[in-house]
């Protein structure tokens, strides 16, 4: 196994693109509990270029049917990425002051469960939830400041890395 950087840039780059639309390549789930977890993976594969094929506990889509959990749930794709030894991106949970462009904010809305994951598109020199911008589905938006959200509670994933064959 070998480690190779995650590129943020086409990361971002893809959830510019489909902010506000919806990629056919992939099931909209947004009926089906909401799309953005399906949305911010994406963006993140659009960025590691790596899935993880493992049963149960990896991160993949192949169709609606044929798909991991950590792909669309927001508590599985947390699981995932922290805990992540195998093949595909790797994240630290971490504080606001830490975050860049292409890492993943999820948001808790009643304080205790986290229920949306926006990927951040861009940073203010000293981040804040004023200044860190989101793109996201389910609450479609693009470069939406983390603040006009009513949340209770925020958890940062930075990916520090991909793990590839």
């Amino acid at each position: 196994m070998r480690s190779k950087n995650y590129d943020r840039a086409k990361a971002i780059a893809y959830a510019h693109t489909w902010a506000y639309e919806r990629n056919p390549q992939y099931y909209n789930f947004e009926l089906l509990g909401g799309d953005c977890t399906n949305f911010t993976s994406q963006a993140l594969y659009a960025g590691a270029g790596i899935m993880n094929p493992a049963p149960t506990f990896g991160w993949y889509y192949y169709s609606l049917h044929n798909r991991a959990p950590a792909w669309t749930g927001v508590e599985y794709l947390y699981r995932f990425l922290i805990n992540n030894r195998s093949v595909g991106p790797v994240a630290v949970e971490t504080d606001a002051s830490q975050v860049l462009p292409g890492d993943i904010v999820q948001i808790s809305f009643d304080g205790w469960n986290f229920a949306h994951s926006p990927i951040i598109v861009s940073v203010g020199e000293a981040p804040s939830p004023s200044n860190i911008l989101v793109a996201a589905h389910s609450y479609d938006a693009d470069d939406r400041p983390l603040d006009t959200y009513p949340y209770l509670r925020l958890r940062f994933l930075h990916i520090t890395h991909v793990n590839a064959w």
